[in-house]
């Protein structure tokens, strides 16, 4: 199936649902495409979504904002330089927050040194650093060491104003089935419809996870071509 745009998906939803713009709003199909994005993000990480964020530390400061629109933390570095993100640098290990206050509770000047442990704390994802949620450093750093944050975002979704995205253009059935459970369950549509729609999306998504966590992080050379059985007819 080809991918969709804006204008093509909302127009499927209604030709499969076989309603119009008097049954499904623009306002409703929009919840549907938002809803059916979230789950996709939180059902398959997507490495289009992968992103990095450079910043400097302050000293004696333990706590750090995650980027905005992070979906979620994949690994923190800090570096041994605070003007460069060249050289040596650490990779932090990830720990509950209740783990780093008793490693390191103070945030004195005797108590600081290169941070070795992080967690998350406080805050959710959202829009802007400040509700995107916080991280906790242990020990409260002792200098300005750049760090860099790898994480997945939640990316600008589809909308009138944005027409095309990676999830409708690379993974457009799927986005269409899950627009569509969303859809059957708004209208209280027939339950095997439900059914029907739901057993798709996972079928693709199956698929597409498949793709993303598994020929996107292996290549011939080194770990040789993929072979797949093939079940022969008995003679």
């Amino acid at each position: 199936m080809a991918g969709f745009t804006y204008a093509t998906l909302t127009t499927a939803i209604q030709n499969y649902t076989e309603t119009d713009t008097n049954v499904l709003t623009a306002t409703i199909t929009d919840q549907f495409i938002e809803n059916s994005e979230l789950r996709i993000l939180r059902d398959v990480p997507i490495d289009a979504y992968k992103k990095q964020s450079i910043g400097n530390l302050v000293t004696g400061q333990n706590t750090i904002n995650v980027p905005a629109q992070t979906l979620f933390v994949k690994g923190v570095q800090v570096y041994d330089s605070t003007s460069t993100s060249t050289g040596a640098n650490t990779w932090l290990e990830k720990k509950d927050e209740t783990y780093l206050q008793e490693f390191e509770p103070s945030t004195e000047s005797d108590a600081r040194a290169k941070p070795k442990y992080y967690a998350m704390f406080g805050g959710a994802t959202g829009i802007t650093d400040t509700t995107s949620g916080r991280l906790f450093l242990s020990p409260a750093p002792d200098s300005t060491y750049v760090f860099k944050i790898h994480y997945e975002a939640i990316p600008t979704g589809l909308s009138g104003s944005n027409t095309t995205t990676y999830i409708s253009q690379y993974f457009g059935n799927g986005l269409l089935y899950a627009c569509l459970v969303e859809a059957f369950s708004y209208l209280k549509g027939p339950i095997d419809m439900l059914t029907l729609y739901e057993n798709k999306y996972k079928q693709e998504v199956q698929k597409f996870a498949a793709e993303q966590l598994g020929r996107r992080k292996r290549d011939d050379y080194t770990d040789g071509t993929v072979r797949i059985k093939v079940p022969s007819p008995s003679p």
